[in-house]
């Protein structure tokens, strides 16, 4: 029997035979490799979102090393947490600007296009003809001016700094998990 994973990146005989999926397409460099095996393991180590956010676990912590502590504990604890937490700030940005969700698209449409094409023919400019990479680089080329209209710079900056924040003050903030501040203490002789 298959598991849940399995069944999301797998397809059926019948889905294979007629190329209709009824899905959402997922690269095969995700689906399979490196990539599907950090994903469900980012999948099987989410914590509890309850535990995450409850808010009688937040204290100011006692001095620095305390907030040291309890920063590195909570990022090794809550990373997977912490990863969606990125995501979603991700999501937020892109959906929050239309000019970057058309310089996206612009992107995406000529990679697209580059993909269909290279598969088809050989794509001949100026007399020489132009490797997939190089097709690449000239898709992202027509799609900077569209980047760099929309702020894509900015946002990033943006996404990172609001991570950066938004990480920092919740792994500083939240008492560490009971388990966690249980170690054996050695006394000097």
């Amino acid at each position: 029997m298959a598991t849940k994973a399995e069944d999301v990146f797998s397809l059926t005989k019948e889905e294979e035979a007629t190329g209709v999926t009824g899905r959402i397409y997922i690269p095969k460099i995700i689906s399979q490799g490196p990539a599907k095996e950090w994903i469900e393991k980012r999948r099987l180590t989410i914590r509890p979102w309850a535990n995450f956010i409850d808010q009688k676990r937040f204290s100011r912590p006692k001095n620095l090393g305390e907030m040291c502590k309890r920063l590195v504990r909570n990022v090794e604890y809550f990373q997977s947490n912490y990863v969606f937490v990125f995501l979603g700030l991700i999501v937020y940005c892109v959906v929050t600007s239309p000019m970057l969700l058309v310089a996206l698209a612009v992107f995406f449409g000529a990679c697209y296009i580059v993909h269909l094409r290279a598969s088809q023919s050989r794509l001949v400019l100026f007399g020489r003809e132009l490797s997939p990479a190089h097709q690449y680089g000239l898709s992202a080329a027509v799609a900077f001016p569209f980047f760099w209209l929309a702020g894509a710079g900015s946002a990033v900056f943006w996404v990172l700094g609001a991570t950066l924040v938004t990480i920092g003050g919740h792994a500083s903030f939240h008492e560490l998990e009971s388990g966690d501040g249980d170690e054996l203490q050695m006394e000097s002789v």
